[in-house]
């Protein structure tokens, strides 16, 4: 009964906070995105780049500048990890292997975080703060900076400029990721989180065995890692490690940082676009996805029996911090596979079949509720394109979606968008499993073993980062395979954003008559669920079947 209360209490507290959060931020970003004004540091940056702020882009050259910038990131970063060893800080680590370092490069610059090592047994202090923490203030960025356009697209009229990337990136940096960054930071080193340069330090535990730990730069990557959406961890254990995570308030602070941006957009989405209530529509919608999701994983987990001798009642607490236990874990793990975060406080490997199955699930969903920064509205915003093409055909009428008419163009757009990671996650995991060795790759066989699979490729693809574990995936295909799922998966769709964006930024907007879809009621609330819910089930079903669902049954 106490854990019960306990786990109301805390899913209370964070649906308060984020309430409370969702108007003041919401709206300090869309001025972000809206000033004329630059702040001194930014245009320092602005001189060095050789950029005009006052010039905005058209929406390829804005593509050639995202992906110019993806690119020079990868090179440096693969660079960075490959040379570890001659810079400061490296604390005695090697220079990183080159598969390991083209696999973590893709994985960090597409805001992914997917670890196919141990954090503390191979990064340096440098690399870690200025390598892999930069990239998680950046990638964040650019996801916000990619809807941005989207949100252009339908305010501006008979222009074919969408934004200037290299202003949307700066701004949301420094106003925005930096100061929130800071203050978190500081705030997680008072709850315990460790924040040093300390290298590999020998200790002695209880039993007077000697154990290797690691200091650094801790709570600061903490930080943004989560308020990014960045997930991945200083050490392997990621935030199950008390020295990410060390207690049930950090706990409960880092599932709200993980939410907090993405659940504001909306309340963004709303202002720029000058009606609230359209915001509030798709908050709606995030937010009984997110419900049902922290549901059903709960209740699968509270009401399944682990198989773990001493683990016979009271739930699956197999894998399950005892620090967190199973309300917490449970909230942790379907909060971030709903966001592209990745950082886990328990194995989801060790979850019941329901309740792994929901977090592959989650991903599966587009990672939309609210997904990640940035690429959780754009996501949702697609599907509500979709949404209203379909209830415009039931009815016979041209369908419009704030004043824009969605016509050929613009349905091709939003169709290429909802098959890319699909494509990507389906084809990879075929791909894995008719291969022998790479089967060999998995520590379970039958239905289990093929969700293993299912979930590193979903993960991958839609750059969530989070492990369901059991899967080795150090070899050079895995991390060749993994690296390829996460670049695909991240810029093929934002190139169907930015194209979508343009051709609505072109358009006269049309007005709104007595047979124009309302799109901030109930009913279309309901429309937009269930078109989500439909084109995920009928995409991946045949996959689920064969794994968590098989498992289920079994």
């Amino acid at each position: 009964m106490n854990d019960t209360l306990a786990g109301w209490l805390q899913i209370l507290a964070l649906v308060g906070a984020l309430a409370l959060t969702y108007r003041p931020l919401g709206d300090y970003i869309a001025r972000i995105l809206t000033t004329e004004r630059h702040l001194t540091v930014e245009k320092i940056f602005y001189r060095l780049g050789g950029v005009n702020p006052h010039v905005d882009q058209r929406w390829p050259a804005y593509l050639r500048s995202v992906l110019a910038f993806a690119a020079v990131s990868v090179l440096f970063l693969y660079g960075f990890q490959r040379l570890q060893n001659h810079f400061l800080l490296s604390i005695g680590m090697k220079a990183v292997a080159p598969g390991t370092a083209f696999n973590t490069a893709a994985s960090f610059v597409t805001n992914t975080n997917w670890q196919s090592y141990s954090g503390e047994a191979t990064m340096g202090h440098l690399v870690q703060m200025a390598g892999l923490a930069v990239q998680n203030f950046v990638s964040a960025a650019v996801g916000i900076a990619v809807v941005a356009t989207l949100i252009r697209g339908f305010t501006r009229k008979r222009t074919d400029r969408v934004g200037n990337f290299w202003v949307d990136l700066t701004r949301i940096t420094f106003r925005l990721l930096v100061p929130m960054a800071f203050v978190f930071a500081i705030v997680l080193v008072a709850l315990g989180a460790v924040q040093n340069f300390h290298g590999i330090q020998q200790i002695s535990t209880l039993v007077g065995d000697k154990q290797s730990l690691t200091g650094g730069p801790v709570a600061s990557q903490e930080a943004i890692k989560e308020l990014g959406t960045n997930g991945g961890g200083f050490y392997n254990a990621n935030s199950a490690h008390p020295f990410e995570n060390p207690n049930g308030t950090s706990n409960i602070l880092e599932i709200y940082l993980l939410l907090v941006i993405s659940f504001s957009l909306p309340r963004t989405f709303g202002k720029m676009v000058g009606d609230h209530r359209q915001g509030y529509a798709i908050l709606a919608v995030m937010g009984l996805i997110w419900a049902a999701s922290v549901a059903l994983i709960t209740v699968n987990e509270l009401h399944s029996v682990s198989s773990t001798a001493g683990h016979s009642a009271g739930g699956m607490l197999e894998g399950k911090e005892q620090r967190f236990g199973i309300w917490a874990s449970a909230l942790f793990a379907a909060s971030t596979t709903l966001t592209s975060t990745g950082a886990v406080n328990s194995f989801h490997d060790s979850f019941s079949p329901g309740g792994g199955g929901m977090t592959i699930f989650n991903m599966m969903l587009g990672e939309i509720a609210p997904g990640g920064t940035g690429s959780g509205l754009y996501g949702i915003l697609i599907l509500a394109v979709i949404a209203v093409f379909v209830a415009g055909l039931m009815v016979g009428r041209t369908p419009e979606y704030l004043g824009k008419k969605l016509g050929a163009r613009e349905m091709k757009f939003a169709s290429l968008y909802i098959l890319a990671t699909p494509a990507v996650v389906l084809i990879g995991t075929g791909t894995a499993m008719s291969l022998k060795g790479e089967r060999a790759s998995m520590l379970n066989t039958g239905p289990h073993g093929f969700s293993e699979v299912l979930y590193a490729f979903t993960s991958a693809a839609n750059n969530n980062g989070s492990a369901f574990a059991g899967l080795t995936v150090t070899s050079d295909w895995w991390n060749t395979a993994l690296g390829l799922a996460m670049l695909l998966g991240r810029f093929l769709p934002m190139i169907f954003v930015l194209a979508l964006a343009g051709s609505l930024a072109r358009q006269q907007p049309v007005p709104v008559t007595a047979g124009t879809l309302p799109t901030h009621r109930p009913q279309f609330v309901g429309l937009l669920t269930g078109v989500i819910v439909i084109v995920v089930g009928l995409t991946y079903f045949p996959a689920l079947a064969l794994g968590p669902l098989a498992e289920g049954l079994h």
